[in-house]
């Protein structure tokens, strides 16, 4: 994997005196997480668009591509790499990715007594759009303290209502009827609360449709799916009303990388996914995903993940622990 010179950003709310209040609550979560999970690895629970992780030792580097979510980390520590951004962040925290982003991740703080403990929910941009619409200018409009304000990519403290909402939503897996009915209003409830916390106005720029983070959003979601197809630039800057250049420095304030490096990320993350779950030789991945030439796919495979597709694939396949994703 190449050597990229990453600005880091640091946040730990664990070693502040103003988290304080929230840390019984916090330790409430982990201890509901690890009753659920005994071993470590993701648990995709049976209410819909919520995970739970587990992780017993500092992992290696590991790539993934996030979707819309938020995710509390309740126990432990991890570093997330999204471009030349670096992210380190701990119990106490939480992020929420706005959008599809390729990044890079790996858990520093973990050990079998004290494990890496985290839970997640999916994040649907529509469903924030209209809880946005409903606030009007009801929500707050104060900016997270991220020097990355644009980015796709934000992490803050977590405080008393976020964390109560996602005990509530775990606390649901015990009562499965329960869960039906209130689990959709918990996570509503735990999107409200971002929007009208530290988060709010960095979540609100992605669904308010005359910014540039939304236009941002609707070109991704493009590249998203036609990756496989030949870039054009050009015609994604007329599709949301942009000049070519204000879309690649939009582009990149939101994603820290370019579209061409966007798109790549997309296609070597689908190919490796093919050659895993559906056994498909490289070369033959490498066309799927729209390259041209198998030794340039295997090339950029390499930088990315490395080691070559058959022996990346034959690792992975092998690897007795399992792979949490970043």
């Amino acid at each position: 994997m190449n050597t990229v010179a990453h600005s880091s950003v640091v946040l730990d709310p664990a070693l502040s005196s103003t988290s304080l209040p929230v840390e019984p609550m916090c330790r409430e979560l982990a201890d509901l997480v690890a009753a659920r999970m005994t071993e470590e690895g993701v648990y995709e629970t049976d209410i819909p668009g919520l995970d739970l992780f587990r992780v017993d030792a500092p992992t290696s580097c590991m790539s993934t591509v996030y979707e819309p979510s938020l995710c509390v980390i309740a126990q432990g520590r991890k570093i997330v790499q999204l471009g030349d951004r670096e992210i380190v962040y701990g119990a106490l925290s939480y992020m929420v990715s706005s959008v599809d982003l390729p990044v890079n991740g790996y858990v520093v703080d973990a050990s079998p007594e004290n494990p890496f403990l985290a839970v997640k929910i999916n994040i649907d941009p529509a469903e924030v759009a209209e809880l946005v619409l409903q606030l009007g200018d009801a929500a707050p409009s104060e900016p997270v303290d991220c020097p990355y304000s644009a980015c796709g990519l934000c992490v803050a403290q977590v405080d008393l209502g976020i964390l109560d909402a996602m005990t509530r939503l775990v606390r649901l897996l015990d009562s499965p009827t329960d869960a039906r009915f209130l689990a959709p209003l918990i996570q509503r409830e735990i999107i409200y609360r971002a929007l009208v916390g530290e988060m709010g106005s960095r979540m609100r720029e992605f669904v308010s449709a005359d910014s540039q983070s939304h236009r941002i959003s609707r070109v991704i979601s493009v590249l998203k799916d036609r990756f496989a197809e030949p870039l054009r630039v050009r015609q994604l800057a007329e599709d949301v009303n942009m000049s070519e250049s204000t879309l690649y420095h939009s582009f990149k304030q939101v994603t820290r990388m370019s579209p061409v490096q966007f798109q790549k990320k997309l296609r070597l993350h689908e190919a490796r996914r093919l050659m895993l779950s559906e056994g498909l030789e490289a070369a033959t991945a490498s066309y799927r995903v729209g390259y041209e030439s198998p030794s340039h796919f295997s090339r950029e495979y390499s930088r990315m993940f490395g080691a070559p597709p058959r022996a990346d694939v034959i690792k992975l396949r092998g690897e007795t622990r399992m792979s949490v994703p970043a």
